[in-house]
């Protein structure tokens, strides 16, 4: 679990700069140029990326089984990971009601995502990954909740429909096809 480890390190470590470290963030940038600092975050999130998926991949070849599998736990996931998609589809479709009041819906998805994998999942490999991700959405949520929050365009019912609908359209992809193609894992268990 060394990679995976040494990923999460690198891709949340500089996501969480924002939150934990503004002060050597804005160090960073005087030094570097906004351009500068935009792509040297860039390398090292690629960099830990790719880290975590070669590291998971190693780690899952020996899992170390931390308690039973949980009956159910993978429809709950599926039902969880219908909220996330949503909260991802309204970060990105503009002039979306979820967006407006929830003013951090992508942090909101990640935490989703990521506490569904830790009750579907039972290895310590899961564990450390996904118990990552949540840990870092709560603390980025929780920064980004005492910062003024930013201004966006008039929420529309259309907006709203559109983050839905992408959303639905996302969580059906990837509950019925792209899990099971990418991963090898059909999370509903066809």
């Amino acid at each position: 679990m060394t990679w995976l480890s040494l990923g999460l390190a690198l891709f949340l470590g500089i996501h969480l700069t924002q939150a934990l470290a503004p002060r050597w963030r804005q160090g960073r940038i005087a030094t570097l140029g906004p351009m500068g600092w935009k792509a040297f975050y860039t390398v090292v999130s690629l960099i830990g990326l790719v880290l975590i998926v070669w590291g998971y991949s190693l780690a899952r070849q020996q899992p170390a089984v931390l308690w039973p599998a949980l009956r159910g736990m993978n429809h709950a996931a599926a039902a969880l990971m219908l909220v996330a998609l949503v909260l991802l589809a309204a970060a990105h479709v503009p002039r979306n009601h979820i967006k407006a009041r929830l003013q951090h819906p992508l942090t909101l998805s990640v935490k989703v995502w990521a506490f569904a994998h830790l009750i579907a999942n039972n290895t310590a490999t899961d564990l450390m990954l996904f118990g990552s991700f949540l840990v870092w959405s709560i603390l980025v949520f929780r920064a980004a909740r005492r910062r003024p929050a930013p201004a966006h365009a008039a929420p529309t019912l259309a907006g709203t429909a559109m983050a839905v609908v992408v959303g639905v359209g996302l969580w059906a992809a990837f509950a019925f096809w792209l899990h099971a193609a990418w991963l090898g894992i059909a999370p509903l268990g066809r």
